[in-house]
């Protein structure tokens, strides 16, 4: 008998929905820095160590798309609590920059091999490659405004990525498609790159 494994994008998906709103709602100014203890709980538990764990969960299901994303971001989210409680004082707003347009340029090249897997999955890379972007921006230029665009686009990849993690628990539990997430584009690697059956 075959046994069938559980699909754990919706945890990681879940756990860096809820991680980026509430650090959008900071980087957006509905918030002070004073909120951030928070957010750093939540980046050490849900946005890191239950992403990780998603990620390692894809592993024998064959996903190499879906390991890389969500031990990758769930790496990100123990880095940035770390460096915030620990590791900040005196690395300067460029520096940070630097490692936002890395960040950015890794979610860019997820984002093209996401073009072969579902358009709700595709719309969650695009504004989080976006999201890098202005908030590097808004470091290199010291801009506040530039800082707060960030924000609008991370509350936006957040919401995207939270109806995604509701499709994959609410289609899978119906054993239908009550909420579309739209069909890939390709069928290239569906068995190996497919973030959730």
């Amino acid at each position: 008998m075959e046994r069938k494994l559980a699909n754990p994008a919706p945890l990681g998906l879940t756990g860096f929905a809820l991680t980026t709103w509430m650090l959008s709602l900071v980087n957006a100014g509905f918030f002070t820095g004073a909120s951030v203890p928070l957010v750093l709980a939540s980046a050490f538990a849900f946005g890191g160590t239950a992403q990780f764990a998603a990620g390692l969960m894809e592993m024998p299901r064959g996903n190499t798309f879906g390991c890389v994303a969500f031990c990758s971001y769930g790496a990100f989210w123990w880095t940035f609590a770390l460096f915030v409680h620990f590791f900040s004082a005196g690395v300067s707003g460029e520096f940070v920059a630097w490692w936002l347009a890395m960040w950015g340029v890794f979610t860019f090249f997820m984002w093209i091999g996401s073009l072969a897997l579902p358009r709700a999955l595709q719309m969650v890379f695009l504004a989080l490659w976006i999201t890098f972007a202005l908030l590097a921006a808004g470091d290199f230029t010291g801009l506040e405004a530039v800082k707060h665009a960030g924000g609008y686009v991370g509350l936006v990849t957040a919401i995207l990525a939270f109806y995604l993690a509701a499709a994959e628990v609410i289609n899978e539990t119906h054993g239908r498609e009550v909420l579309p997430v739209g069909a890939p584009k390709s069928a290239i690697g569906h068995g190996a790159a497919q973030p959730a059956e």
